[in-house]
């Protein structure tokens, strides 16, 4: 089984992953909101964070 979380993470904290696209992972539900905020240091919302 894939650790979602850690994977996305590690790519979020390289620079290779965007907020929007961790934002994108939490609507699939391959991640959950809390740990969104884990990733980002931002809550989530329902609409895709700005740049």
């Amino acid at each position: 089984m894939i650790d979602w979380f850690s994977r996305i993470k590690k790519f979020y904290d390289e620079g290779l992953w965007t907020k929007e696209m961790v934002h994108d992972v939490v609507a699939v539900g391959r991640i959950t909101p809390e740990q969104y905020q884990e990733i980002t240091g931002e809550p989530y919302t329902s609409e895709p964070p700005t740049k």
